[in-house]
């Protein structure tokens, strides 16, 4: 029974502590920072854009040279064994030829609803059969694209241990495997493996990875309450959890994935303006660059590039592409 006391109040003051250290104390705003946008030729294509327009603007209009571009299985692989790589060959050749450099994003789990993009051929294969041919997705991308300058790092899966999207439950086996398999046909990338930035301490990933990728968000839509809610998490909360993964695991933290559209109860292409504007205003979007400058961070991927180019190009509202042509500008 004592050890049982002595067990639960070290316990008690433990969680005391580390509650502390996570919410308490200023942060150190980083000297340098930078900027970039993440892109999906998918997600554009459902907003009705022209993604290659979307895209070019981005890279000559804004002026971005960091860059997240995501794949997704079902445009890549269409068909068993028949692969489309027209479109990506055409963004990192585009990357490349500007001097962009580039974070790819390989598997089934990656950005943008539904998460796991499933082709329509491979929904029925057992899991372990899906697991294969995910394996054999992954080897092709990184066969083919691995000799091109633009690609400075792979990132494995988007969140992978988090359970969201209409995805299989999360397997760390399987994610070391991928990770593994990337690290073996090209030993000389970084490979990132993201977590939330809100609901994690990114141990786990900072043991997979080589650099832990993390996401910002500060007003979103939360389906459990019904409701929408702001994060009360303060700029220290991820300064310091970023410190703890370089204390520890001598690991770095960047943010792949910074709030800068809306997030609601409908995807942005069925949500109406009013009920998007609840979640992202013009000040909200300043605020968020200001709370991303205090966590102490220095590299920043702006999630929202194709939703700013909706506004201007579909609503005539330029106001936040003005605005995000401010900083890739500087």
């Amino acid at each position: 029974m004592k050890i049982l006391k002595i067990s639960s109040l070290a316990f008690l003051v433990f969680s005391i502590s580390l509650i502390g250290y996570l919410f308490l104390g200023p942060s150190v705003p980083a000297e340098k920072i930078a900027w970039g946008v993440d892109f999906s030729q998918k997600h554009a294509e459902n907003l009705g854009l022209n993604w290659q327009e979307n895209y070019l603007a981005l890279l000559d209009d804004l002026g971005v040279r960091h860059l997240k571009i995501s794949t997704t299985w079902d445009f890549l692989e269409p068909q068993e064994g028949q692969y489309h790589f027209q479109g990506l060959d055409w963004q990192l050749e585009q990357a490349r030829a500007r001097g962009v450099d580039v974070i790819l994003v390989l598997g089934r789990k990656t950005p943008r609803w539904p998460e796991c993009h499933v082709p329509q051929w491979a929904r029925a294969k057992a899991e372990d059969q899906q697991r294969e041919t995910v394996l054999g997705l992954i080897r092709q991308v990184v066969l083919r694209y691995q000799s091109n300058p633009a690609i400075w790092a792979w990132q494995v899966e988007n969140e992978p241990l988090l359970s969201f999207g209409e995805c299989p439950p999360a397997d760390k086996t399987f994610l070391k495997e991928e990770v593994a398999l990337v690290k073996s046909l090209d030993p000389g990338r970084p490979v990132i493996v993201s977590d939330s930035g809100e609901w994690s301490l990114w141990f786990q990933v900072a043991r997979i990875g080589d650099i832990v990728g993390t996401t910002l968000y500060r007003t979103a839509w939360v389906k459990e309450l019904g409701r929408y809610a702001d994060y009360p998490f303060p700029p220290v909360f991820y300064h310091r959890k970023a410190e703890l993964i370089e204390k520890v695991f001598g690991k770095r933290v960047i943010n792949i994935e910074l709030q800068a559209e809306p997030w609601g109860p409908q995807l942005l292409y069925d949500s109406p303006l009013a009920e998007q504007q609840k979640t992202m205003t013009i000040s909200k979007f300043r605020e968020n660059l200001e709370f991303a400058r205090a966590t102490g961070l220095d590299t920043f991927y702006l999630w929202g590039g194709e939703w700013w180019y909706w506004m201007k190009e579909k609503q005539e509202d330029s106001s936040f592409w003005d605005e995000a042509k401010t900083i890739f500008n500087r």
